[in-house]
């Protein structure tokens, strides 16, 4: 019986071909493509910077006390101070004072140099005409300051004796109607403390100004040796920060930011460091939160 037999050449020859062809195909293999980057996403992406505050420039005539009034600093301080600065934190923007001169205030506004105006300003019908106000922040009534030795006792009492008002405020506004227009013994002066010092001095009888700063003044001068008249026949008043006719925007922000102030109790706190907490439990029971 024969067998079947290959040549070995043949063998190698084949064996050699198959190498060849496994090694050309690992050389052919290529590697799969990267991965393309993932998107970004927004919960990656930078978050974008707030945007500032807004900055309004407040007009205040610094010279009445304890409203507003400058300290050894030069800074501008008091209960308007105070009152603006929690309204500004409660309704998200930023606040700059400027002392400004009682005279020019209200053209300050008009122009544009002022963004808005606390200065115990009281509501009228007049200035209503020309700006907006907000809301009512504090009652005031006009009050009288004569010396110790005096015998007023009444409003009327001043109607032939020389007086010392403040330029274009309400005192100024009620002396006027009770003296005339054409009254030469109305005496004007630029701040009602420079009234009070020519009170002081013997150059005026009497001074007919707001409660408040004729109240803080007696208590801080006790060497002027003043005494206070009060009458039934002046008429309570209400003080309002005063913006540019039309300027809703910001009336409602400052509105709702002295809402929000009166709320939470922070308008008590400032009221009471300054007038007493007695005076401020009045206040907030009457509601209303009065003149220049």
């Amino acid at each position: 019986m024969s067998t079947l037999s290959f040549p070995m050449n043949s063998l190698w020859q084949r064996a050699a071909m198959l190498m060849a062809g496994l090694v050309l195909a690992a050389c052919g293999k290529q590697e799969p493509p990267a991965p393309a980057p993932a998107p970004a996403t927004e919960a990656s992406a930078p978050a974008p910077a707030p945007a500032p505050a807004k900055v309004y420039v407040v007009g205040t005539d610094a010279a009445y006390a304890p409203f507003e009034s400058q300290n050894q600093k030069g800074e501008i301080v008091g209960f308007d101070i105070d009152v603006v600065n929690a309204i500004a934190q409660k309704a998200g923007f930023e606040v700059k004072f400027v002392n400004t001169p009682w005279e020019g205030i209200f053209n300050s506004l008009q122009q544009g140099d002022r963004d808005f105006l606390v200065s115990a300003i009281t509501i009228t019908d007049e200035r209503k005409q020309t700006m907006d106000f907000s809301n009512p922040y504090f009652d005031a009534h006009q009050l009288i300051a004569v010396r110790e030795n005096s015998k007023v006792t009444k409003f009327e009492d001043l109607k032939k004796l020389k007086v010392g008002v403040q330029t274009g405020t309400t005192g100024d506004e009620v002396v006027t109607k009770l003296q005339g227009k054409n009254s030469t013994t109305i005496k004007r002066f630029e701040s009602t403390p420079l009234a009070l010092k020519e009170l002081e001095a013997g150059g005026v009888d009497a001074v007919v100004a707001d409660n408040g700063v004729i109240e803080n003044y007696v208590a801080n001068n006790p060497q002027s040796k003043f005494k206070t008249v009060n009458d039934a026949s002046f008429t309570p008043e209400q003080y309002g920060i005063a913006v540019r006719k039309g300027n809703t925007e910001l009336l409602e922000k400052i509105n709702q930011g002295l809402a929000a102030i009166k709320a939470d109790g922070t308008y008590d706190q400032i009221y009471g460091k300054y007038f007493g907490a007695k005076k401020a439990d009045a206040a907030a029971a009457a509601a209303s939160g009065a003149s220049k």
